[in-house]
């Protein structure tokens, strides 16, 4: 006698469905929980990407045309790498002093669905001022772009990245230590990276060191995205841009994890 027994429902895909939903809602939540913010941090980026693509064009004076096509890519990289390195780790820090981060851990939502709520949000508020930096670039140096396909997810990564490594770091190091270090990769992104000049021009062992840090594949692969008629992204930086995504997304959870 053959027994019939009913399938076992799974519940794999309603779950995955209901982090997804938790995941934009949370979002939802944080940006109305910062709309009062938000002008402000629009008009820093802007400011930013203004003032980097001028401040360069005073130095420079009248480049080449690569030179100028450097500067003009560089500065909507320097804008979102800033938000994601400098921005984040502040606020983040700011919450964590207050309190307000430990509480809103007391939600029932599980901890990636926080992170990546967090993540969203930073990531959705550095597009704007990249936008604007592009504009800005091309307007002062006066130079024709080459835009791949591959832009917007390229953008979105840059600023995913950016904004995990900057939570990473706000989540693992006391709050006023990752404030500090803040402080020192602005002058660290805008005079002595490779982002709006070749990496030829830095000593040796800053060549080196950036082949292993996360901000000169930021821009390269940016510059191949807004250029690609002109430059290239190399397999290897896109591998050390992911690991240092990974690595900064399982940090940050574990570190969520680890303080709830």
């Amino acid at each position: 006698m053959t027994t019939l027994t009913a399938p076992v429902p799974t519940t794999t895909a309603p779950a995955r469905m209901d982090g997804v939903r938790q995941t934009l809602l949370l979002a939802q939540w944080q940006l109305r929980r910062q709309s009062q913010f938000l002008p402000l941090m629009v008009v820093v980026q802007v400011f930013m990407a203004v003032a980097t693509v001028v401040g360069y064009g005073l130095l420079v004076g009248d480049p080449d045309p690569v030179t100028a096509l450097f500067l003009a890519t560089g500065a909507p990289t320097i804008t979102l790498i800033t938000v994601g390195l400098v921005m984040v780790p502040q606020m983040v820090g700011q919450s964590r002093m207050e309190g307000s981060l430990d509480w809103m851990r007391t939600l029932p939502v599980p901890r990636i669905s926080f992170l990546l709520s967090d993540l969203l949000v930073w990531t959705l508020i550095a597009l704007p001022g990249m936008a604007l930096g592009v504009v800005a670039g091309v307007l002062r140096f006066d130079v024709d772009l080459s835009l791949a396909p591959w832009l917007l997810p390229a953008t979105v990564l840059v600023s995913l990245t950016a904004a995990a490594v900057g939570y990473a770091m706000a989540t693992l190091l006391p709050p006023q230590l990752a404030m500090l270090i803040t402080q020192a990769l602005v002058f660290i992104v805008l005079l002595f990276s490779p982002v709006s000049y070749p990496a030829e021009r830095m000593p040796a062992w800053l060549q080196t060191a950036h082949e292993w840090l996360p901000i000169e594949p930021m821009a390269q692969l940016v510059r191949a995205g807004l250029a690609q008629d002109t430059f290239t992204m190399p397999g290897r930086s896109l591998v050390v841009l992911l690991a240092w995504a990974a690595a900064s997304l399982v940090g940050a959870a574990l570190a969520l994890r680890r303080r709830a």
